[in-house]
């Protein structure tokens, strides 16, 4: 159900590794316990966060989440397309839907705290 390619944490945020960065969004499990995402805001390029600080936020018609990165390290690109299309969100969670990407700190071993998509998929299925 989850993709392999990907890494996964307990606030329901993946990331792709993609050498010394990394693509980030929310699950779908996270986008449909949210239910229809009506805006996204993301951080700007060059932004630089640590691993599990607030880098933006998810708003539906139910709720307003708020995104975290579970890596630390730079911004180096936003979704510009989901400020026009939030729903991609909805639509493609993994793919489309994508919120940033990151360039992440060397020094970080935040990778060793992620869940590989067998354990993300345990971990939903225990209501968490």
């Amino acid at each position: 159900m989850y993709p392999a390619d990907c890494l996964y944490s307990k606030q329901h945020e993946w990331i792709r590794l993609e050498g010394d960065s990394c693509t980030l969004g929310i699950t779908s499990f996270a986008q449909d316990e949210l239910g229809e995402i009506v805006f996204v805001e993301v951080p700007e390029v060059g932004d630089t966060f640590e691993a599990h600080d607030e880098i933006g936020t998810v708003e539906s018609v139910k709720a307003v989440a708020e995104l975290y990165t579970p890596v630390a390290g730079e911004i180096l690109e936003a979704n510009e397309e989901l400020a026009d299309r939030p729903e991609l969100v909805n639509e493609d969670p993994q793919g489309e839907g994508w919120m940033v990407r990151m360039k992440i700190d060397p020094e970080s071993d935040d990778l060793a705290a992620l869940m590989d998509a067998a354990a993300y998929e345990a971990f939903t299925a225990g209501g968490d």
